[in-house]
């Protein structure tokens, strides 16, 4: 049976993907987003690669009478709400800018559903909310510790979903704490597209390959890893698309609130990117070794058992995948969605 969606976010990187698979499943979606780090044109690109198209309404989430009339028009089934500020280094920098979007766009959010009785909702976390973990790899019972305002976010809303499930049983909320999401539709039609300087790694190091930049900056090589480099989790970005749907098929049956890792398990470091990224786009790419930034970790990656026995998830697309993808969406797509 489809659902009606509303899909927060939805014209970013992993909210086209999501809306994309949604639309095939068959289910009905409706996007708000104010479009602050992403374009419109990614919906039109949904459209076409599905046959049938998504409503978009240029919509802030902290603008509440904007966020009431589509309430109003609509009754949700449930909402994906991935809509946020996400730059872990932009977040050190301007950290009362991302507490007051990332926030206030989610208590209005929040009340808005509540006041048109739709309270099953799946949200967009991170991996980020364990900050530097105890432990490799990272299960769902691990510490929470934040090392950065942007994580802090992710869990202060973690925060207020567990408090509103436990004020009322009505609510059903799955937490999706992801890893790092890379790669594109295999279509190249749809895929990341950072607005100005990218801050995570695979955009700028795919962006070096095609010409836009001269090298990739390594943030750091003396952490305690195999090569020095940073260690992280890579997920492709359309299996992290088919977790939402699978966290959605399973709020019906779910109670209360539940955080849910969706990684693959395992980790690669920056260097070993960058040597991937180079097979796929059959040409080497200039890289100089920086100091760290601030708010990274050494080493990130998850136990993604939960989701497997949970959810039934589990990624399915390896890292020469990944690459193969980034590199058809922006070799087709240099500078992304702009002519």
């Amino acid at each position: 049976m489809s659902r009606k969606v509303l899909v927060t976010g939805g014209a970013g990187y992993i909210g086209s993907h999501t809306c994309l698979e949604l639309l095939k499943a068959g289910d009905e979606v409706v996007v708000v987003d104010n479009l602050c780090n992403s374009s419109e044109e990614s919906l039109r690109r949904v459209d076409d690669l599905a046959g049938r198209g998504v409503e978009f309404h240029r919509v802030d989430l902290c603008d509440a009478g904007e966020l009431e009339a589509v309430f109003e028009a609509h009754d949700f089934d449930a909402v994906v709400h991935f809509a946020g500020l996400k730059a872990v280094g932009e977040s050190c920098e301007m950290p009362l800018r991302y507490y007051e979007n990332n926030l206030t766009g989610t208590i209005e959010l929040l009340q808005a559903m509540d006041r048109h009785e739709c309270r099953d909702l799946v949200f967009s976390s991170s991996a980020t909310v364990y900050g530097d973990p105890d432990s490799v790899p990272i299960a769902e019972t691990a510490a929470l510790h934040t090392t950065n305002p942007y994580g802090r976010t992710k869990y202060f809303i973690e925060e207020m979903m567990r408090d509103l499930c436990l004020a009322d049983d009505r609510w059903r909320c799955l937490l999706l704490r992801y890893f790092n999401p890379i790669g594109a539709h295999e279509s190249g039609r749809i895929g990341e597209d950072p607005q100005g300087i990218p801050n995570n790694l695979m955009p700028y190091v795919m962006q070096t390959a095609v010409g836009l930049r001269d090298e990739v900056v390594v943030f750091g090589d003396d952490y305690d890893t195999p090569d020095g480099t940073g260690v992280r989790d890579y997920i492709h970005v359309v299996d992290l698309a088919l977790g939402h749907l699978a966290a959605l098929d399973h709020l019906p049956d779910a109670r209360g609130c539940a955080a849910i890792n969706l990684g693959t398990g395992q980790g690669y470091s920056v260097l070993e990117m960058i040597a991937a990224a180079e097979k796929a786009a059959g040409r080497k790419i200039a890289y100089r070794i920086g100091p760290r930034r601030p708010g990274d970790i050494a080493t990130c990656y998850a136990d993604a058992s939960l989701a497997a026995s949970k959810l039934g998830w589990k990624a399915e697309r390896g890292l020469e995948e990944m690459c193969a993808d980034a590199w058809r969406w922006q070799s087709a797509n240099p500078k992304g969605y702009s002519k």
